[in-house]
């Protein structure tokens, strides 16, 4: 299925949590489904942190399919013949959203100069292209991961802007650990002689440290089950092993695949930023330190989804979550469901997780 592409710049500077603003803010997004008259039936899709626009559409540098491609379209959970579907690429990234690769106003990319944002940023500049869309009041707001971040960023900061907030595999706030292995990432990065304080764009970028990060970072979103039934011990085309320090066993061979495509499509010094914005999260602190008060007088549905082998953000984050709003007196939703896959259970072949969607969203 093909989106539509599109490139809006908003109109006015956008504020931002660490002070100042950003002055000139492009979003790159995709839409699929026409938006109906009265712009009642559009759905707002917040992406991961690896993730992009291109949520059921060919990717552009990698030629794979949409990362939602499963849940998005004709006759799908989110059903583009019913739907009207905006997914944008948050800033930060390097999709074509304003980020550190982006020109600043001395032609040259902003690189480290581009400045520290958080998820309420994101969101304020994904509602800035609602306003410019005409679009007052969303049929739902729906994400998994970072996105799940984002939709509650949005139910809490703009509750008038989404009838329905589902959120899936998500949290309120970052662990310690998440913080860990997101500065694991990070310091991999940094100590890449190629990422050069931030300034590689125009010569040989930090592939290795990116690719090192990538390789940190997707350890944590699989379950043990999943890379033990997968990979096991078994070796990587050979019959024994080689007393040396190349990919003996095929779970390594799988992580420096990873690791190297990664690099392919994505920016290190957006890394940085994305990451940075998450282990920033917390909507509590946002709201006075009591989580209900983020949602406090709120009149959308929610629905919250986690899955029994992630490890990343467990049921007890989600259940964190919807105890805050039943506290708000929020009308919610929770569901565990079972899956082997660990935290990228949302993005792979999950039924329950397909029923879930489309009924929530009707």
């Amino acid at each position: 299925m093909a989106g539509t592409s599109q490139e809006l710049l908003l109109p006015q500077p956008l504020p931002l949590d660490g002070g100042g603003e950003l002055a000139r803010t492009v979003l790159a997004y995709e839409t699929y489904g026409a938006l109906n008259e009265d712009k009642s039936n559009a759905i707002l899709l917040c992406h991961a942190l690896t993730g992009d626009q291109y949520v059921a559409s060919p990717h552009p540098v990698t030629g794979k399919p949409g990362w939602w491609e499963r849940m998005v379209g004709p006759g799908k959970p989110i059903d583009t013949d019913r739907y009207h579907v905006i997914c944008a690429n948050v800033i930060g990234s390097c999709m074509g959203s304003s980020g550190p690769a982006s020109e600043a106003d001395d032609g040259k990319p902003y690189a480290m100069r581009f400045p520290v944002i958080t998820i309420r940023d994101m969101v304020r500049a994904l509602v800035g292209l609602l306003d410019e869309l005409g679009i007052e009041k969303l049929h739902a707001v729906v994400g998994g991961s970072m996105g799940g971040m984002q939709a509650l960023s949005l139910a809490a900061n703009w509750p008038s802007r989404a009838e329905r907030v589902l959120v899936i595999a998500s949290t309120s706030r970052h662990s310690a650990q998440n913080i860990a292995f997101h500065e694991l990432g990070r310091q991999a990065i940094m100590a890449d002689p190629r990422w050069n304080g931030g300034d590689y764009y125009g010569g040989e970028a930090p592939d290795n440290g990116l690719a090192v990060a990538r390789m940190a970072a997707h350890i944590t979103y699989l379950s043990e089950e999943a890379l033990t039934e997968k990979f096991g011990r078994n070796l990587q085309d050979r019959e024994a092993k080689s007393f040396g320090f190349d990919a003996d066993f095929q779970v390594e061979s799988y992580l420096r695949y990873q690791g190297s495509g990664f690099t392919r499509r994505f920016d290190a010094n957006s890394y940085l930023y994305i990451t940075r914005a998450m282990d920033y999260f917390d909507l509590a602190e946002e709201h006075g330190g009591k989580l209900a008060d983020a949602f406090a007088g709120t009149n959308a549905r929610f629905c919250l989804v986690s899955f029994d082998s992630d490890w990343l953000y467990p049921t007890s984050e989600s259940r964190h979550v919807v105890r805050a709003l039943n506290a708000a007196g929020a009308a919610v939703s929770f569901v565990e469901l079972s899956a082997p896959h660990g935290h990228d259970s949302f993005l792979l072949e999950v039924p329950a997780l397909d029923r879930v969607v489309k009924g929530f969203l009707e």
